[in-house]
């Protein structure tokens, strides 16, 4: 019995490695904000394939489906380790994908013309929640601490992790709904809408790694981060979400117009 219980908590403790990215509220504002972006022809062809789901919806099942054993060969597709001073491709790749090779596949499944509705629902939704994944600077974050999973600090009284207070501690205490986030950006320019689209993926996975360097940098194992923490990175938690949502938008214009 001691055996078995052993090695369900190692399972376990596997499994919930990347349980956290964005969490509901951050995902589903990433999708609010695309819809601002998104191209008429490519709303009509999404809307049909989602079936009337808005972006915002949609952008959690890939996080939902993780309950379900037979989607558990996707789990790696939701972060990419890279360490300090490393690129994209420097190390041997994980054998089970990350979170560019899922992109891309996604991407492919949704240009092919020959893929099933099903196929192209599955990957719409899987697609959606990775871009919002790419824009979480610790799913770009480093093997050794499961992209600071394992940098304990603590979250004015409550222990939590590095990860956890980018993903969900800060946005919960923010205390906005998705759609107040979503509705409350930053007024931007044409010219600096076409900067944050401009690029491709590994150039946003390089962006999100320099910035995963900052925040590994913002917080020492066991500090109580609080109102302060707050104050110095909260507006760059919500330039993420804000990125996220036009880069988002700029890929499905990009398949469906």
């Amino acid at each position: 019995m001691k055996i078995f219980a052993l090695v369900t908590a190692l399972f376990l403790m596997s499994f919930l490695t990347y349980s956290e990215d964005w969490g509901a509220t951050g995902h589903r504002a990433t999708g609010e904000i695309a819809e601002k972006y998104i191209k008429k022809k490519a709303r009509k062809k999404i809307s049909k394939i989602l079936q009337g789901q808005s972006l915002a919806l949609a952008s959690t099942f890939a996080d939902e489906i993780k309950s379900d054993k037979q989607y558990r060969k996707y789990n790696a597709w939701h972060y990419v380790n890279i360490d300090e001073h490393k690129k994209y491709g420097d190390d041997e790749p994980n054998p089970y994908g990350d979170l560019v090779t899922g992109i891309d596949h996604c991407i492919k499944v949704l240009k092919d013309k020959n893929s099933t509705f099903e196929e192209q629902n599955f990957h719409l939704k899987l697609l959606i929640h990775f871009i919002g994944d790419l824009h979480m600077p610790l799913h770009v974050g480093h093997k050794e601490d499961k992209g600071g999973n394992d940098l304990q600090v603590r979250w004015f009284d409550k222990g939590t992790n590095l990860h956890r207070v980018w993903d969900s501690d800060m946005l919960d205490h923010y205390g906005m709904s998705y759609t107040e986030l979503a509705s409350n950006t930053e007024v931007l320019l044409p010219e600096d809408i076409k900067k944050i689209q401009a690029g491709n993926i590994l150039d946003w996975v390089h962006e999100s790694q320099q910035l995963a360097t900052k925040v590994y940098a913002s917080a020492e194992i066991g500090e109580k981060l609080s109102y302060r923490y707050m104050y110095d990175h909260f507006e760059t938690l919500r330039k993420q979400l804000q990125k996220g949502g036009i880069r988002l938008a700029k890929i499905l214009n990009d398949i469906y117009c």
